[in-house]
């Protein structure tokens, strides 16, 4: 079974996703370096939304930006990988993660690729990350995982974390490009739900992870809020939360409709009924059959109580 996770360094860190305004970077380097090497991890078909032409000339303007030779870049679309470590390494990423996520991500819920290549940047260690986030993005990252910059049109990572941050960013401009004005939380959880993931009845398929002591706790201390209002929250009030628990709420909303077999339905349900249902908090009742909700919320707060951690780190193969 395949299995992707990240390794935590912290239970109480939350993953964040760059929404900067592009900055006056510097160039790292303003000719290409003398050899990064190029290889394609798949062929560039019909199935691709981007031809090998495009790619050729994405490269000639990627190659600008990377700082040495240490790089090799490696073709896997719709995304473009760069990365530090040997090239079989970063070629072996590119095969086993990233497309093993965005083909069962686009099984279950995405039909259109990003409207433009976007770069998957691995960094081999936390000093690299750090580095090379400031030298090449003119960015000071604001976790030690990875983070999804639409400014950069870039994913950049530290790999040495495990590989269930990049499986959480790679959903975010899938999202972009097949629901516009989707609202940060089904957003945000469906992205923390597959921090933890693997292969199920040939599925994509979270499991529980690192956020659920915390909401625990929140629940517990009653301060989870009504799925009325994390649902209709704007996207600052939702990030405005430091203690991460509105994250997890909506992880573990997706995790019980997957549990439920729910998921794809509601996701479907709710992407087809937005212009009448812009938080999908109708979808949500209609998808549970039209419960009480305040019972509902109970009953749920109930089930997050009784799971337990699961925080087996297997390799992603």
């Amino acid at each position: 079974m395949r299995v992707v996770t990240a390794i935590l360094l912290t239970l109480c860190a939350a993953v964040s996703c760059s929404t900067k305004r592009p900055a006056n970077s510097p160039n790292a380097s303003t000719s290409a370096p003398l050899a990064t090497e190029v290889s394609f991890a798949s062929s560039v078909s019909a199935a691709s939304s981007f031809t090998q032409t495009q790619f050729n000339q994405h490269i000639i303007e990627l190659r600008k930006k990377i700082p040495s030779r240490d790089f090799s870049i490696v073709v896997q679309p719709p995304f473009v990988v760069v990365g530090d470590e040997p090239k079989e390494v970063v070629k072996q990423h590119a095969e086993e993660t990233i497309k093993w996520a965005v083909d069962k991500l686009k099984q279950d819920y995405f039909s259109k690729d990003p409207a433009e290549i976007l770069d998957v940047w691995l960094f081999k260690d936390a000093a690299s990350y750090e580095k090379h986030a400031r030298l090449i993005f003119n960015d000071k990252p604001t976790t030690p995982y990875g983070y999804y910059s639409r400014a950069h049109k870039a994913l950049i990572m530290n790999i040495s974390t495990g590989s269930g941050t990049l499986v959480h960013e790679i959903v975010h401009p899938f999202v972009e490009a097949n629901f516009i004005d989707c609202p940060s939380w089904l957003n945000e959880g469906l992205g923390s739900l597959y921090e933890h993931c693997a292969e199920q009845d040939g599925h994509i398929h979270g499991y529980v992870n690192w956020r659920l002591p915390g909401l625990q706790q929140a629940i517990k201390d009653g301060r989870v809020r009504p799925f009325e209002e994390l649902t209709s929250m704007d996207a600052n009030t939702f990030y405005a939360d430091s203690r991460g628990v509105n994250y997890a709420q909506s992880r573990y909303l997706l995790y019980y409709l997957q549990e439920k077999g729910l998921l794809v339905d509601f996701y479907r349900l709710f992407h087809s009924q937005q212009k009448n249902d812009p938080t999908g908090y109708k979808s949500l009742i209609k998808i549970l059959g039209n419960p009480d909700m305040g019972r509902f919320q109970k009953g749920w707060e109930k089930y997050v109580l009784g799971l337990n951690e699961e925080f087996t780190l297997r390799p992603a193969n």
